[in-house]
């Protein structure tokens, strides 16, 4: 199963852009029974595709629904597990939880026998929801606009996974860096890329294929599509493409998720 976390500790990155059309090739380039989970109160994921679920991630959390009752479809192989402003107090209630780092987990693994791989879009903050999404996934992505604030929120991205790793073993990966809104024609492009290869350097990140400026990405939100199935042929999709299919063969490779792999198919052997 190919588990994903897109993350960014800075707002306005591109993280849910990345995370839904991630999903949506996933879902259909790849052919992949794909659930797409949006753990940020803001449900910018939901506005995006235009859904109007009758549960929310809350519910799951919460209420502790059923995964399949909280789920709402969003296109071929493709479900949604929305956030709304209910997602406060699914924090909280992980809070209480005995092995809080592992709740989400624990919560997502009975119904996620339904998919073949997990996207999961946080919040640009450092909190309890995004350490578990990071716990339960195991595989992180980190998009960064040209921008140096954006910058400064990919190294604390990197700095909480390596936190994680040292206090509780949780052999989180960063997959890659992302770069977004690429303009070659501004200085300040220049500027982030070379922040970009440093934090590469320093943490030993893979830098993706980076994503150029195109207006189809605001003209794919203002149909509440993803970009990919809106305008397969824009030069941004072009871009995704290639990150994707980068990260996919990343996460695909590496020998934790062909453990999990092997283990997952001989309990089916053995059920």
């Amino acid at each position: 199963m190919i588990r994903l976390v897109i993350a960014n500790q800075r707002g306005g990155v591109g993280k849910t852009t990345a995370a839904v059309n991630y999903a949506w090739y996933l879902a259909n380039v790849r052919e992949l029974r794909t659930l797409l989970i949006d753990t940020d109160s803001q449900g910018s994921v939901g506005v995006m595709l235009n859904l109007r679920p009758k549960h929310y991630f809350s519910h799951l959390l919460v209420n502790k629904f059923p995964l399949e009752e909280c789920v709402i479809p969003a296109g071929t192989n493709l479900h949604v597990l929305c956030g709304n402003k209910d997602t406060v107090q699914a924090e909280s209630a992980l809070a209480g939880a005995v092995v809080r780092e592992l709740a989400l987990k624990l919560m997502l693994e009975p119904g996620e026998r339904n998919y073949d791989a997990v996207v999961i879009d946080v919040s640009p903050s450092i909190n309890l929801l995004q350490t578990c999404a990071m716990v339960y996934a195991r595989n992180v992505v980190i998009p960064v606009n040209m921008d140096l604030l954006s910058l400064n929120g990919a190294n604390a991205a990197c700095d909480m996974i390596r936190l994680l790793n040292d206090l509780i073993k949780a052999e989180i990966r960063p997959v890659g860096l992302l770069p977004c809104q690429v303009d070659q024609r501004l200085s300040v492009t220049t500027l982030v890329q070379q922040g970009v290869e440093k934090m590469a350097e320093m943490f030993h990140i893979p830098v993706l294929p980076a994503i150029r400026t195109d207006q189809a990405v605001n003209k794919a939100f203002r149909a509440r599509k993803a970009l990919l199935e809106f305008d397969p042929g824009a030069k941004a999709a072009q871009d995704y493409t290639a990150a994707f299919e980068k990260i996919t063969a990343a996460i695909e490779s590496a020998p934790n998720h062909r453990n999990r792999e092997q283990a997952n198919a001989k309990a089916e052997t053995t059920v």
